[in-house]
């Protein structure tokens, strides 16, 4: 019965614990640029980067006003109406298809796992020819505990989400008439959801800080929902945790 109760709190400290940030999100960040690169004064115009997406589509209205927050943060600013941009943002986004994931596990089996102690009652009874003739009863209490393990098979489905920002210079571009690439920043993370609207202000948060940068390789970041990278890509004030 101990054991039972041990385990249980230490469910309820889990769930308790999950509702407090939800799993972690593992993203790969991986940004390309040229070691001069600078954000400053740089004004830009976010353009959908999807075929057939075009910019008054509900969706990349939603996920460029995400991008925007941080690129403000890296020290860009929108291009008026009336301004030349500096840079054309081309974004692109997606999710793959389901995967599917086999693991095996092992479950406990309970039973019994022998005798604590013992105890006997019994009657002893006489009679008048100087018979006696005893009459008892022994229980015992058993002890339980794991006796075995049970192998299972289970399966997860995850799938790779991606974004993908490219940067041209824009006079460049137009007069030549073919793509000037300044600078990109290519974003995937695998999950277990395939809402993308949900995933895309994390994915983001967590590569927002390398926009504009030449990482010289993929950089694993590992962030929550709740981090305060994420809240100020969603326009949530937040402290910058320490």
């Amino acid at each position: 019965m101990k054991f039972i109760v041990i385990l249980a709190a230490v469910a309820a400290a889990i769930f308790l614990s999950g509702c407090a940030t939800g799993p972690p999100f593992h993203v790969a960040v991986n940004g390309l640029a040229p070691q001069t690169v600078s954000s400053t004064a740089s004004s830009c115009v976010i353009l959908p980067g999807n075929q057939d997406v075009t910019p008054d589509n509900l969706q990349f209205r939603e996920y460029a006003a995400y991008v925007e927050r941080a690129l403000i943060r890296r020290g860009f600013h929108p291009a008026s109406r009336l301004e030349e941009p500096d840079l054309a943002i081309f974004l692109s986004y997606g999710i793959g298809d389901p995967k599917e994931h086999f693991y095996s596990y092992s479950l406990p089996i309970f039973g019994q796992t022998g005798v604590s102690s013992s105890t006997t009652y019994g009657t002893i009874s006489s009679y008048s020819d100087g018979f006696a003739s005893y009459s008892g009863t022994t229980y015992y209490t058993p002890t339980y505990g794991i006796t075995g393990y049970s192998n299972h098979v289970g399966t997860r489905v995850t799938y790779t989400r991606h974004i993908l920002i490219d940067a041209v210079n824009y006079t460049a571009s137009t007069s030549q008439d073919k793509l000037v690439p300044v600078w990109k920043c290519a974003i995937t993370s695998t999950g277990s959801s395939d809402d993308l609207r949900r995933v895309f202000p994390i994915m983001l948060g967590a590569a927002a800080q390398y926009l504009g940068v030449d990482t010289g390789q993929t950089i694993a970041v590992k962030l929550y929902k709740d981090d305060p990278r994420v809240l100020r890509i969603k326009g949530i004030p937040a402290e910058e945790k320490q």
